[in-house]
């Protein structure tokens, strides 16, 4: 829902009905995760996405049938054998997709998860997806330290509410599956809630270190990526505005003081992205140093494969263990035979996305396993450093 997020705000501050529908579950190949969104408002104006294309029309269908109702509704589709062509997902995977229909000013859990949606505060948003009529549809907004919004079994409602202020500190999206006691229970049982909690956090982060020209593509394939990317370098020449307009900030500083400072300030987490474009020593050993052991997501450094293990001996020396090297990817990207800064920049975001979502970096036709990778921990589960 994040992707339609500022959509969803404009028509809420409007006061314009919507029906949201989400994907709460998944299995098998299924093209979209858990928590991408379709949204159609009163005027049948639609945004957003639950399939890449296969269900969207039935979906968009569900959408204003809910609308008119005022109820919602969770429903099931799946490959069918019988008629791949009929509404299914052709790709064998099977999505269940929650539809609520949200009338501005009818719930406080919705109004202010919407209201912390629009201001970038991140925000757990909690819904009953599957139990009981009367608690179908419920919403809580959890922030780190208050909610807004009720659930009408109190006991239930304390459990959800703390499970998912956990999962937006680790900026997890997923299901939670209680009994109206609030005991954690089978999703099965009859007596179950099933809570479909959506994290919302800022924008992972990818910090550029190195002003040069192969950083402006990084910077450029990092927004793409949907990384909020910030450039540095101690040399005010290069480190300008005017040369990385696409950059979200641009940090005239020495790379290792910038790291601690943003470390010491609490903005690093295990989704940051480390790009070292510098490929000097004076720079980059104090910024590696200190980085290989900070729980960041990814740390790269561009150079050659002797600069590589110049580099590592330089490390062994400031005293890294080999355990902490191991989590250098050098030299960064992956092997695409990239020449130009362009292409160097698809291959760094490439190795980035691998190391993220645990791929294999084999052609797909290479092999007869699942598309989709399960992603690696320490990607969806952020940390902040102190």
């Amino acid at each position: 829902m994040q992707d339609i997020a500022e959509q969803l705000a404009a028509w809420h501050a409007a006061g314009r009905p919507f029906a949201v529908a989400t994907v709460v579950a998944v299995s098998g190949s299924a093209p979209r995760d858990p928590g991408a969104a379709l949204a159609v408002d009163a005027d049948g104006e639609a945004v957003g996405s639950v399939s890449g294309g296969c269900v969207e029309g039935a979906v968009y269908q569900l959408c204003q049938e809910a609308l008119a109702s005022g109820e919602p509704v969770l429903h099931r589709f799946g490959y069918s054998d019988e008629d791949a062509f009929a509404v299914g997902l052709t790709c064998g995977g099977i999505i269940d997709v929650f539809v609520q229909p949200v009338a501005p000013g009818a719930s406080d859990g919705m109004d202010a998860g919407v209201a912390y949606l629009r201001s970038g505060t991140p925000v757990a948003l909690v819904r009953c997806v599957s139990g009981p009529a009367e608690l179908l549809g419920a919403t809580v907004a959890v922030t780190g330290d208050t909610h807004h919004g009720s659930i009408s079994a109190p006991l239930l409602e304390g459990a959800a509410v703390r499970q998912a202020r956990a999962m937006l500190d680790a900026g997890r999206t997923g299901q939670l599956t209680f009994a109206l006691d609030g005991r954690p229970c089978d999703p099965n049982s009859d007596a179950a809630a099933v809570f479909f909690v959506e994290s919302y956090v800022p924008a992972p982060r990818m910090i550029v270190f190195g002003a040069i020209d192969f950083a402006g593509a990084v910077v450029r394939v990092g927004k793409f990526l949907g990384y909020h990317v910030t450039v540095c370098d101690a040399r005010p020449v290069f480190a300008t505005e005017r040369r990385f307009p696409e950059a979200d900030r641009v940090v005239v500083d020495w790379p290792h003081r910038y790291l601690d400072a943003e470390a010491a300030a609490g903005r690093l987490d295990a989704r940051t992205a480390l790009c070292v474009l510098t490929h000097d020593a004076k720079f980059d050993i104090p910024l590696l140093e200190r980085a290989l052991r900070m729980p960041l997501g990814f740390v790269g450094a561009m150079g050659s494969r002797r600069t590589h293990h110049e580099r590592l001996d330089r490390l062994r020396e400031a005293g890294l263990t080999e355990v902490e090297l191991t989590r250098l990817r050098s030299p960064i990207g992956l092997d695409l035979g990239a020449r130009t800064p362009e292409e160097t920049a698809v291959a760094v975001a490439a190795e980035i996305v691998a190391y993220r979502r645990g791929g294999g970096c084999l052609p797909l036709s290479a092999h007869d396993g699942p598309i989709h990778h399960d992603a690696r921990p320490t990607a969806e589960e952020p940390r902040r450093i102190a």
